[in-house]
Formats: C-alpha cells, sequence, structure tokens
C-alpha cells in the first residue's frame, strides 16, 4: 500500500506541493492522499472480487449445464459471500475517515492497517484456487460439496475480516 500512498503523494500537482509547504495544511493534504490512496486499493481489491464472483456465476451456468441443480443452493450462498464482500469493500467510506478523525495513527500503525488490507488481495487468489476446485470437481461429484463449502467459508472469511479491520486501533467495530 505505501505504494499506492507514494503514487498519489508522487502525482500531486504543482499546487498542492506549494500548499503543503503552509503551516497546518500539510495534514490535510495527507489525510486527502491517504483516502486518494485507500480508494484506489479498495476498488482494486473489489474489482479482483467481482472478478471471483463472475467466475462463480460462471461455474453456475456450468453446473446447470451438467445437471447438478442439487448443489445451486451451496454456490448461490458462495456466489453471495463474494459479492457481498466486494460491495462491501467497494462503498465502505473512503480513508479510514471514521479511524483518522477518531484516532490519531501514526506511519507504523498505518503500515499496519495497509498490510491487513493487502491480505485481501491474498483472499481473492485463495477464492480463485478455490473455485478452480469447483470447476475441477463439476464432472468428478465426489469432492464437489467440500469445494463449494471452502469457498463459502473463504468468502465469509474476507466479510469478517473486513468488519474487523477498525479494531486493530480503536478495540471495537467500524
Amino acid at each position: 500500500m505505501t505504494d499506492l500512498f507514494k503514487k498519489v503523494t508522487d502525482s500531486q500537482d504543482v499546487f498542492k506541493k506549494l500548499a503543503s509547504k503552509i503551516p497546518g495544511f500539510d495534514g490535510y493534504i495527507e489525510r486527502q492522499n491517504r483516502r486518494a490512496a485507500d480508494k484506489l486499493m479498495r476498488e482494486t481489491i473489489a474489482d479482483r472480487f467481482e472478478e471471483q464472483w463472475k467466475r462463480a456465476s460462471a461455474l453456475q451456468t456450468d453446473m446447470i449445464s451438467e445437471g447438478l441443480l442439487s448443489y445451486m443452493d451451496d454456490m448461490e450462498r458462495a456466489a453471495i459471500q463474494i459479492q457481498t464482500f466486494s460491495d462491501k469493500i467497494r462503498t465502505a467510506s473512503y480513508g479510514y475517515s471514521g479511524l483518522f478523525d477518531a484516532v490519531k495513527i501514526n506511519e507504523d500503525e498505518l503500515a499496519q492497517l495497509y498490510a491487513f488490507d493487502q491480505g485481501f488481495f491474498l483472499a481473492a487468489e485463495e477464492i480463485g484456487r478455490a473455485l478452480g476446485n469447483i470447476e475441477a470437481s463439476i464432472y468428478d461429484e465426489a469432492g464437489l460439496p467440500a469445494a463449494i463449502r471452502n469457498v463459502v467459508s473463504l468468502a465469509r472469511q474476507s466479510v469478517e475480516a473486513f468488519e474487523r479491520r477498525s479494531e486493530l486501533f480503536t478495540g471495537g467495530g467500524e
């Protein structure tokens, strides 16, 4: 995430760079940069989960074609969990505004928060692998129920992790 923050900071126009020299204004610019970097990261994470949701939807179509209707409720639950996470992260307020406004956060804590959020990229990859297991199991039904349960579980864990992220510094929910 520091790369995203740096990208936003480096792309400031001349006015913002000049205004950042004004006492007290620097904190405002830095907060705006954090919000912009956060927005960019959240949109990217949401896009990755959206890709997995589309893949899950395509797998549902494949399952219908193969006559695997008995698994559709479970597969729909998996797709809904993936979409729920994507929607939550895409529509959450940017810049950790509540967190930054209520709690003074230092660079080390900010780095921890960004590292926490980067874990969502890994979660998207893990869900992608789990969807691959479903795809492989469509023609070998023996592993299909467990593969679907795994996707539901991974997506639910992502939703729960996102809901707990503010606890890193506040001890409570967002």
